[in-house]
């Protein structure tokens, strides 16, 4: 299990002296707090949204990435937005309990829903739906691989106003909110963001890297 955020919080580890463990739990266990509450795990690192919602069950850090959402399609499938799917009746695919998901049916799409991005994707694949809306550093990460490259494309980016967040136990782990906190500032002010960024997503916009 590799990537931006499981490399963010390495380098909380390593202030703190402990290995990081990675538990795979479900998106919708992270999200309601239910993983954190039972002690599954101390911290929620899912490339999570940060949202007034999620705030009720959740204790977030800083923002540490901000994120947009994209449209992953078949390439020649001719479609730069939700309504376009709408209107030209292709079949659009989402991950279950994310702000993708949302998005698609605040704007009058009625996506199918996958469990996880890995399922979203195979949907796509196996062409149970002909375009997915997923965020933009998942898209880039299954892009980098050839076979994905050769038959899928970016066909829109959806701007969403999105930042992603680490989160802990509601009202229970101050003193690590704290620490991660900490890590992201150094990160981002000595470097090491800048090249974990470039390491996992890719060229780093300006301003991405602001305290």
């Amino acid at each position: 299990m590799v990537g931006f955020d499981v490399s963010m919080i390495d380098l909380v580890a390593e202030d703190l002296g402990v290995k990081q463990v990675v538990v795979d739990k479900s998106f919708e266990t992270i999200k309601t707090g239910a993983d954190l509450n039972a002690s599954v795990c101390d911290v929620a690192a899912a490339g999570m949204t940060i949202t007034d919602e999620r705030k009720q069950n959740l204790d977030f850090s800083v923002p540490y990435f901000d994120a947009t959402q994209a449209l992953l399609a078949r390439k020649g499938v001719k479609a730069t937005s939700v309504e376009d799917i709408t209107k030209q009746k292709l079949k659009l695919g989402s991950q279950s309990s994310t702000t993708g998901e949302d998005f698609a049916h605040s704007h009058g799409a009625d996506p199918q829903s996958f469990e996880s991005s890995d399922a979203e994707l195979n949907g796509l694949r196996t062409g149970q739906v002909d375009v997915i809306v997923q965020d933009y550093p998942v898209v880039q990460n299954w892009l980098k691989d050839p076979a994905n490259s050769a038959k899928f494309e970016i066909v829109g980016n959806l701007d969403t106003g999105e930042q992603y967040g680490f989160a802990v136990r509601k009202d229970g782990n101050p003193k690590l909110l704290a620490a991660i906190n900490q890590a992201i500032k150094d990160a981002k002010s000595d470097g090491t963001y800048k090249k974990l960024y470039e390491q996992w997503i890719g060229p780093m916009p300006k301003g991405a890297d602001a305290q």
